[in-house]
Formats: C-alpha cells, sequence, structure tokens
C-alpha cells in the first residue's frame, strides 16, 4: 500500500503519519494545505510550514498546495493538486480527522473521485486516550494558538505533558472545550515523534489581543 497524509504540522495528522507507518505501508508524500486568506473550514492556518521539517526527518515527500480558503473552492484545490502531482502514484491518502463531519465526508468524496481509498484511523478516538497516547509514545506536542475562554497566553509554545494535559483537561471540563482541540479551541506542532529519525527545533513570538493568540515560528531547522 502506496499512501499519502495530509499534514498540517499539527499533532493529529503526524499521528496519522506514524499509523500509516506502523501498518506497513509506504508513506510516499506528507500534502500540506497552505490557505492564503484568514480562515478556513477544512483546514489549519497557522504554522503548516513545518510540515517540510517532518517530511525531511520521515524521510519522505512534502507536498504543499496552496489555496485560496474560499469554503467551495478549497477542496477542488487540493484535488487539482493531488492529481496532477502524485494522483497515479498512491493507493490511499490518510488524514488525521478526529469528529468533523464536514471534513471526513469532503475527503471521502474527493477521494473517491481520485480513485484512492481514505483512511481516518483516529476517528472518534476517545479525547482523553488520544491525548494521552500521544504523550505516552513520545510525540513532542506544542500548542500554536489558543481562541477558547480558559485558554490565556501562558499555554502558547506549552508543551504537552502529563502535568499540562492534566491541567488542561480541568479548563475543558470548567469552560467547556474539547481536551483534543477538535473545535478549533487550540491548535498545535509536532516536533518529535516515533518515526522522525531527527527532532525539530524551533523558536517562535507570541502574538496576543487579550481573547485569543498565536505562536508563529520565526526559526525552524532539523537538530544536528
Amino acid at each position: 500500500m502506496r499512501v499519502a497524509v495530509l499534514a498540517s504540522g499539527g499533532k493529529d495528522s503526524t499521528y496519522a503519519s506514524w499509523w500509516a507507518q506502523m501498518q506497513g505501508w509506504s508513506l510516499d508524500a506528507l500534502i500540506t494545505v497552505k490557505i492564503q486568506g484568514d480562515d478556513s473550514m477544512m483546514f489549519q492556518l497557522q504554522n503548516t510550514e513545518i510540515a517540510e521539517y517532518q517530511a525531511k526527518s520521515i524521510g519522505t515527500r512534502w507536498i504543499q498546495v496552496i489555496s485560496s480558503g474560499i469554503e467551495n473552492n478549497e477542496i477542488d484545490e487540493l484535488e487539482i493538486a493531488i492529481r496532477n502531482s502524485i494522483g497515479k502514484e498512491i493507493d490511499a491518502l490518510v488524514v488525521g480527522a478526529l469528529r468533523s463531519d464536514y471534513q471526513k465526508t469532503r475527503i471521502e468524496r474527493m477521494c473517491e473521485k481520485l480513485g484512492i481509498i481514505s483512511f481516518c484511523p483516529m476517528w472518534h478516538h476517545d479525547p482523553n486516550e488520544h491525548m494521552n497516547s500521544l504523550i505516552d509514545h513520545g510525540f513532542d506536542v506544542r500548542i500554536i494558538s489558543v481562541s477558547s475562554e480558559g485558554l490565556d497566553e501562558s499555554w502558547l509554545g506549552e508543551k504537552i505533558t502529563k502535568e499540562s494535559l492534566h491541567r488542561l483537561k480541568k479548563l475543558s471540563e470548567k469552560y467547556r472545550f474539547n481536551l483534543d482541540g477538535e473545535g478549533g479551541e487550540f491548535e498545535t506542532i509536532t516536533l518529535d515523534a516515533p518515526h522522525f529519525k531527527k527532532p525539530i527545533i524551533c523558536e517562535g513570538e507570541t502574538s496576543w489581543d487579550g481573547v485569543r493568540g498565536t505562536w508563529e515560528l520565526t526559526k525552524i531547522q532539523l537538530s544536528a
């Protein structure tokens, strides 16, 4: 089985790429959608360029797709890019969707048109189990944006550990947001994982408007 992974650089798509390799499949490419606008119904906005370094660390190709972010166009733009680049070289596309029917159904329809299989290995995973699994298997996950009540600027750049996850869980229960960030309450990047040959080193700057904020990467490199 030759597969590509739809990779934002975040925790879920990185877990999906590890899962694909654990099946014994050939991971032929990480495909990243770069949104040029200010919003997207489908794809992560911040720091997606880190997926290029993930691909280098894994030892696979990185394909960047530039998208307008316009709701009715972005999935078509992804389909065209896959068809023109590696559509005939892969058997399946693996995605890190957790519970978004909006994302899952559109990816499945696109894959059907492309004649490939769609895999969502973490679909409806328990949030607490999923987050703990990332820690237990050695994923270095950092929070890069927050946009939910209860999450302040101190979380920007924070590494997800057992201790920080405990604090995050308490806040999610108090303020009623998704522990795994599936509702867009926070976004992440992954700097290390079991299938990385080298960890990623980065620096960032915090931007905070009093309600929401981001940790924008200013420097990215693979460890020597």
